[in-house]
């Protein structure tokens, strides 16, 4: 199959194909005469593992290492349910995070009522404040995946 029919089969877009192979988590197919590349149902299945990975907001890093266990079935699934430990926990951070980004943000909304102008806005006047210690947050504290990916 081309790689349009691939992408319709897996709800995988053509761009994102090219990059999982370049990436090396997804094989690179053989290629037609006219050099088109086709893919076959190890493809399908290999990308629809990938995806599944992606829904649950893996890395690529734990993409590649859960698929190396795949790749190896012989071999003891320890690090598959060691990796998957290690990412509920940093699930588990990010829920916090977003408990306390979700209470800064109550708390700033409680500063608006709504009905006064512009120049009074309770919202607008802390948010042109230096954040207090405890509302400081750097780069590494960020929350990740909360944002649309542009």
């Amino acid at each position: 199959m081309k790689i349009g029919e691939l992408a319709t089969r897996t709800g995988c877009r053509v761009v994102t194909i090219r990059y999982y192979e370049r990436e090396g988590v997804l094989p690179e197919p053989a290629r037609s005469e006219a050099n088109y590349r086709l893919y076959s149902e190890a493809h399908v299945e290999r990308l629809s593992f990938i995806r599944h990975c992606r829904a649950l907001d893996m890395t690529l890093d734990e993409i590649r290492a859960l698929l190396a266990c795949h790749d190896h079935p012989e071999g003891a699934c320890h690090r598959a349910d060691a990796l998957v430990d290690e990412h509920l926990q940093h699930v588990e951070a990010r829920i916090e995070q977003l408990q306390t980004l979700k209470a800064s943000l109550e708390a700033l909304k409680g500063r608006c009522q709504g009905q006064r102008p512009v120049a009074k806005c309770g919202i607008l006047s802390a948010l042109a404040q230096p954040p207090q210690a405890e509302h400081a947050a750097d780069a590494a504290d960020h929350v990740a995946g909360t944002h649309p990916r542009f």
